[in-house]
């Protein structure tokens, strides 16, 4: 990258990947287990909008193909009156290459999806892109997120399978916030995990955008799982999602398990 590119500006990106909203929820979607499957975008339209062809756009379809993904962290590419905020989190499973293409795959939906938005986030199954006028790097973003839950409800004691969830993704939780933890590491501020359901297993995952301490990935947790009874009530399977955090569980294995 040239000095003179630089100097124009300073658009700090967050890049944010792991060989792992809307404002209002959305309910009752079947999860599916997808190689890269879209979940939810949202248009941030009070971050204003740019003008097709100008140069806020051409400066971010050129980072873009530059990000890279074995980069966590903040790299500073320029900034100024238009300054943009990019954020990428890829699921703990993710290789580098699905990484990747999930990010292109983003970023090329999210601009047909927001045509001209200068604020705008997109999930997919493999990870999560946003796009803002704003600095928020190591916040919790309470505002956007939504949920998806199962279309069938299980079989016998809900009750017993309610509690069984939550203290299975309760347990992840701790793992994925423990001190233990260094960025270095892996499976950071990311836990997978399965549960004994008799004839059955149930199989979890929860993850926070490494960005996050590991106090705020608790909080950031801790928060989502507290909608744990609206989103998923005696649920086969279900998720909640948030620009910080996430989880999910299921009664099949969705995703490459880690030691708990």
């Amino acid at each position: 990258m040239s000095s003179s590119f630089v100097s124009k500006r300073i658009f700090s990106v967050t890049i944010l990947a792991m060989v792992a909203m809307q404002l209002s929820c959305v309910e009752s979607v079947l999860s599916l287990n997808q190689t890269n499957e879209y979940l939810h975008h949202i248009c941030l339209n009070r971050q204003g909008t740019y003008k097709s062809g100008g140069k806020y756009e051409r400066d971010l379809n050129n980072l873009i193909p530059m990000i890279s993904i074995s980069v966590l962290g903040n790299v500073v590419v320029f900034s100024g009156d238009n300054a943009a905020y990019v954020k990428l989190q890829c699921r703990g499973d993710s290789s580098t290459s699905k990484c990747r293409t999930c990010l292109d795959t983003a970023f090329s939906e999210i601009r047909r999806r927001c045509p001209n938005n200068r604020g705008r986030i997109i999930w997919y199954d493999n990870c999560v892109l946003t796009i803002l006028t704003f600095y928020t790097y190591a916040e919790i973003d309470y505002q956007n997120h939504f949920y998806i839950s199962n279309a069938k409800d299980v079989s016998g004691d809900t009750k017993s399978f309610n509690e069984k969830t939550r203290a299975l993704l309760h347990r992840l939780m701790e793992k994925a916030s423990s001190k233990e933890n260094v960025p270095s590491k892996k499976n950071y501020l990311y836990a997978t995990g399965e549960e004994s359901l008799g004839k059955m297993r149930l199989y979890g995952m929860v993850q926070c955008t490494q960005d996050l301490s590991i106090k705020n990935c608790s909080v950031c947790l801790n928060w989502i799982l507290a909608k744990l009874p609206k989103c998923c009530n005696g649920k086969q399977g279900g998720r909640f999602l948030s620009t910080s955090c996430n989880f999910r569980y299921e009664l099949y294995p969705f995703v490459k398990l880690t030691t708990i």
